[in-house]
Formats: C-alpha cells, sequence, structure tokens
C-alpha cells in the first residue's frame, strides 16, 4: 500500500511563507501554498530528511545557508521558458531599441551591455546573443557584454551547456534553430560556439547581493531583461530590486518585464513606453542618451488594459495615462560647458569618486581619464588601479586592466578583489589555469578574514560572500583546467 504523506498544517506553511520571504523575498501567498508544499517534499529528499515536516521545522530553526537557498530556489522557482519566449518584446528591442542603440554607439565606443537577470536555463540570454548576431555584423569590432544570472546554480549548469530539446524551440521559427544550432546527442541540440561564448552566465540572487556593483559586472547596463521573476517576491522586496536594476540601468536604459508584471508603481521612477503588444521601461534619458523616435500608445494601453498583475503587484491593472518616449536626439554633446563630464557633477569630488560615478553611468573614457587624475595625484593608492582596470576590462583592453592590477597588487600583495579580478579577466581570455590560480590566491587570503568583514572597493560585499562566488565559480570550471595548478 502507497504511504501517504499527511499535509502540512497551515500553521507551519504560514511560517514557512514568511520565513521564505524574509530570508530569500520569494513570495508564497496562501492560494500558492501547495506549490510551496510540493517543493518542499521534494527539498526534504535533497537534504535527506524523512518528511516535508521534519524539512519545513529544520529550515525554521536557524537562518539559510547559501547552499540552502540553491536547494530550495531548485525546487520553489519554475525552469520553464523557451527561446524568443513574449516574441513582441524581442520585436520591440530588434526593430526599435537596439537600431538606435547601435548607431549612437557606433561613434562613441562600440559598446553595448545587456542583462538576462533571472534567466534559468539560458533561453532569454541566448535568444538575445542570436539578435545581436543578425543586428551586429562585425561583431569583432564591438565590445558586447550579455550578463545572465540566476539563483539556481542547476539552472546556470545547463545554461552554460548549451544543449536544448524541442520543447525549448517551440514557437520558435525552424530557421533559428538552422542558423544557432547544431545536432547533439538524444535528440538534443547544442547551440554553436560563436554564440555560446557571447553570454557570461553567473550566480546572483536579485534579493540578496549587491548591485549595481562593478564587482560583478552588473553596472551601466543599456538593456535588463526581468521577465517572470518579480511575481516571487513580496510587494516591498519587488520595490527594492526595481530599485537596484534603475540604478543599474545607464541614463536612458530599458528595463523589460513581463506582461503580467506592469505596474505603475513599481516603475514609477521609468517612463512606461509602449510599442506593438508590449510595454517597455525606459530609465529618464540625460541629455546625451539616445531615445526611440516613435512609441504606440494606443496598441500599449489596449494590452495593459488587459493585464492581470500576479497578487504581489496587484492595484496597478492600467496604466492611468498616455505613453510617450522622448524625440530621438544623438548630437548632444558629451562634456559640459564647464569641460567636466556629465557625470562630474560636484567639481569639488574627489577624482576616484567622480571616475566611479562616470563608470556607473557606463561614460568609459571620462571615467578612465578621471583614474588618471587620482592616480596621478595618490600614486602608492592601489584602489585607484583596480578602478581603472575595471573600467580597462569594461573597455575590452584586457592586457592594460592585468597591468593595472599587476600594479596594485605590486604595492598591496593582500588586495583580495584585484586577485579576484585577475581571475575574471584570465577566464574572459579562456586562461583557465592561470584564472583558477589567481582565484585560488583569493581565497586563501579571504579565509584570514571574519566572513562578514566588508571588502574595501568592493561596493559591500563581504568575504563570506565573494568565498561563496569564487567556490561556484571554480566548480564550475572543466576538470582539466586544475591539471598541473
Amino acid at each position: 500500500m502507497q504511504n501517504i504523506r499527511p499535509p502540512l498544517p497551515d500553521s507551519l506553511l504560514s511560517s514557512l511563507s514568511d520565513f521564505l520571504a524574509a530570508q530569500t523575498g520569494l513570495y508564497f501567498p496562501k492560494k500558492r501554498w501547495g506549490d510551496l508544499e510540493r517543493g518542499i517534499v521534494a527539498a526534504a529528499c535533497q537534504f535527506g530528511l524523512p518528511d516535508a515536516q521534519t524539512c519545513a521545522r529544520w529550515l525554521l530553526s536557524a537562518p539559510l545557508t547559501r547552499s540552502q537557498i540553491e536547494v530550495l530556489a531548485s525546487h520553489l522557482t519554475v525552469g520553464e521558458t523557451y527561446f524568443f519566449r513574449e516574441q513582441r518584446s524581442f520585436e520591440a528591442l530588434e526593430q526599435h531599441i537596439l537600431p538606435v542603440l547601435l548607431h549612437a554607439r557606433e561613434h562613441t565606443g562600440r559598446r553595448l551591455r545587456i542583462w538576462s537577470a533571472g534567466c534559468s536555463t539560458g533561453e532569454e540570454a541566448y535568444s538575445i546573443a542570436m539578435l545581436l548576431d543578425r543586428l551586429i555584423p562585425d561583431p569583432e569590432k564591438w565590445n558586447v557584454t550579455i550578463l545572465a544570472t540566476d539563483i539556481n546554480p542547476a539552472f546556470l549548469g545547463k545554461a552554460a551547456a548549451g544543449m536544448y530539446g524541442e520543447w525549448s524551440f517551440r514557437d520558435t521559427p525552424a530557421w533559428i534553430r538552422a542558423r544557432h544550432f547544431k545536432h547533439g546527442k538524444n535528440a538534443r541540440f547544442e547551440i554553436l560556439p560563436r554564440i555560446r561564448k557571447r553570454v557570461t552566465f553567473s550566480y546572483l540572487n536579485l534579493a540578496d547581493d549587491v548591485y549595481p556593483s562593478l564587482t560583478n559586472n552588473t553596472n551601466a547596463m543599456d538593456v535588463i531583461f526581468c521577465r517572470n521573476v518579480l511575481m516571487y517576491f513580496t510587494a516591498a522586496q519587488a520595490q527594492k530590486v526595481i530599485e537596484n536594476l534603475h540604478r543599474s540601468l545607464v541614463d536612458g536604459g530599458w528595463l523589460i518585464v513581463s506582461p503580467a508584471e506592469t505596474s505603475i508603481s513599481l516603475f514609477s521612477r521609468f517612463t512606461a513606453v509602449g510599442f506593438p503588444g508590449a510595454v517597455l521601461y525606459r530609465k529618464p534619458a540625460d541629455a546625451e542618451s539616445p531615445a526611440v523616435a516613435t512609441a504606440y500608445p494606443a496598441a500599449a494601453a489596449g494590452l495593459l488594459s488587459e493585464t492581470l498583475a500576479p497578487e504581489s503587484l496587484v492595484g496597478d491593472a492600467a496604466l492611468a495615462t498616455p505613453l510617450h518616449a522622448a524625440p530621438l536626439n544623438l548630437d548632444r554633446p558629451a562634456v559640459q560647458s564647464d569641460g567636466l563630464p556629465p557625470c562630474a557633477v560636484n567639481a569639488s569630488a574627489a577624482p576616484s569618486r567622480t571616475a566611479r560615478a562616470c563608470a556607473n553611468q557606463g561614460k568609459l573614457a571620462e571615467a578612465a581619464e578621471w583614474c588618471g587624475k587620482a592616480i596621478a595625484a595618490d600614486k602608492l593608492n592601489p584602489a585607484h588601479l583596480y578602478l581603472l582596470a575595471t573600467i580597462r576590462q569594461e573597455q575590452g583592453q584586457y592586457d592594460r586592466a592585468v597591468q593595472s592590477l599587476m600594479r596594485a597588487l605590486y604595492l598591496d600583495p593582500d588586495f583580495v578583489l584585484a586577485h579576484f579580478a585577475l581571475g575574471n579577466l584570465r577566464l574572459a581570455q579562456d586562461r583557465r589555469r592561470e584564472a583558477e590560480r589567481h582565484f585560488r590566491n583569493a581565497l586563501a587570503l579571504l579565509h584570514q578574514r571574519p566572513r562578514d568583514e566588508i571588502l574595501p572597493e568592493s561596493d559591500g560585499l563581504s568575504a563570506g560572500r565573494l568565498v561563496e562566488i569564487i567556490t561556484s565559480v571554480l566548480s564550475s570550471l572543466p576538470c582539466a583546467a586544475t591539471v598541473g595548478v
């Protein structure tokens, strides 16, 4: 006779729901307690516990660890997605937003940064890469970043492998698969290396980690996809995430959410811009940011009037005012009349602070110039060289970035973030043995520090959190990377 597990009592589910919301930001209102219970049943098996009730009480006994959060995320979040999902958003990106951005950047650095936040198993990030493959005929002349992050390491592992079955191609034109994939084993399809190498996958907890930050590469984004993610959060946590995403965008940058997540109050700091069948959110542009010339208020109003937000976002079913966008203007000067770049809002600010402000706004040439001034004024400060290295890396000047980091380590051999940055640089250059050596140097230094110590120049990152990040990176490296090291 089959063993029937008793259901979890409502009191325990309520406590667990509140606990998860506080610890992870994941939101399970009463109508989703069935999903919560199923997830805990599955997690109990992975934790080696006899039943869901024992598992729930064990989880409630202490703050969650990183490994517990990862296991729970794998059972409580849905990795169901496919290539070019919500096609109207991709059409708006391809036909209106990216052409303007690419035109504007053609003469100002050829740099583009896109973030897939909550990337699941990678279909969204690879869809972006495939779209750019069509729009940029000479990719070697561009410095394009596609960052893809998720809280679920199992999803990230599948994404990095780049192997997909038929179900990931539903509603996807056949030519997409023919152009960007090759046949793999077991009737699966493998994404081509030239597309796969354009995406960087990384662990990031939107509810907890520090962003925007130069350390985890979440700053100065032109476009952020954060679709079907906010529905997992409480309203307060969703507001916090959106505030951080707003700061992660350059002026004039775009936030793309699911049609079910549109909201007046949550996105009040953005301008809602309507396109046929889609509404996107734009961070208000400063004088030099490109804008989209034409919007589609009628189409957008019709779409939003039919949108139903999830329970945590209820109250903003439709926009109350017509949508609009600023006119296209690509000819504004990048320097103010007083000779300072737009990011130097305070002429008395330290050059390093101005450099960081410029870097966070994506103004890399100005940031490098101010970094040079900071170095000239304080030649023995390794922090200025570290900042310059992060800027050089964003500019695609990897060798110059390495030189700056080596100079920083000459001044301070215990500068943890410099070791970590060297690991990331060597990894980007596919020099994995060197990358691992630098990561292990960083770990050795971190283990000498208290876990809750905030690291200098890290934008609030603790030593313990960086240990977790580096450990996750090392575990994802191929075994061959450790040979002979």
